[in-house]
């Protein structure tokens, strides 16, 4: 399992924390992909990520990762990974990044009296706008509010996340909500007319089709898997709700995400 923690600059105590849970808990063998002090080779930056039967990329600053990841060609090798079958999951920023773009509080990192929320790029993986931590704030300005006023003003379909809550998608044919909560709700937000529509995406025990939540983009073929977080993401508390909001007090039963019925259980 590689985690990408990009978006946290690199975080040491965030990588102590992955590596805690991921390693000691659930037994997973890990590794870290560094990129932004002393980025590795390009080779040795393909070499780790399509040895990962799962990528997991933390949260924090989604545009300086975006930005870090296309200087280095890692967003392509991420798409190709996706096509060669490798789970892609991630929380916050790292949810955001699979997605067309996403409500983004990246401004908040190098202005924190005077920033407004953004719409980041990300790889187009599933064709919408995705929005983590909805029914939360950054430095007291309230995401919910800012994500219906995107949505009015650049149309499409809206992803939105509460926290303790993860969607997950396969085949881009196929996807479920999870949640670690049962108040913690994902819904599907867009404009109708003059307004913003919210509509809740019910959680079930069957899979549902991709169809009914927007229309993607066909590139898809595997497993992804995205969440919001329930705290600032570098910042992680112990614990495993907030630990693992991507699998949600999940043991990891991947045997190799290249087989086509990879899956990832949750108990």
């Amino acid at each position: 399992m590689l985690f990408i923690p990009t978006a946290s600059s690199d975080s040491g105590r965030y990588c102590t924390r992955f590596a805690e849970y991921f390693g000691k808990f659930l037994k997973c063998k890990t590794d870290v992909l560094f990129l932004i002090d002393a980025p590795p080779s390009a080779q040795d930056i393909e070499r780790k990520i399509f040895l990962a039967d799962i990528v997991y990329v933390g949260g924090g600053n989604t545009l300086n990762m975006m930005r870090v990841w296309r200087r280095l060609g890692v967003d392509k090798l991420l798409r190709a990974a996706y096509e060669h079958g490798i789970v892609l999951a991630g929380i916050s920023a790292g949810a955001i990044c699979w997605f067309d773009s996403g409500h983004s509080d990246s401004m908040s990192f190098y202005d924190p009296r005077n920033w407004k929320y953004i719409n980041v790029k990300g790889l187009g993986l599933i064709n919408a706008v995705h929005c983590p931590h909805y029914n939360s704030m950054t430095r007291g300005v309230p995401r919910r509010r800012a994500f219906r006023e995107m949505i009015h003003k650049i149309g499409g379909t809206g992803i939105a996340l509460e926290n303790n809550c993860a969607m997950e998608f396969i085949d881009n044919r196929l996807y479920r909500v999870i949640s670690s909560k049962s108040y913690s709700r994902a819904y599907r937000v867009y404009r109708s007319g003059a307004d913003v529509v919210a509509e809740q995406i019910r959680r079930e025990e069957q899979w549902a089709p991709v169809e009914s939540l927007t229309y993607p983009k066909g590139l898809s073929r595997w497993h992804l898997i995205f969440a919001a977080a329930t705290d600032h993401p570098h910042t992680l508390p112990h614990g495993r709700e907030v630990a693992v909001p991507c699998f949600w007090r999940a043991r990891v039963e991947v045997t190799r995400a290249r087989a086509r019925d990879a899956r990832v259980s949750a108990s």
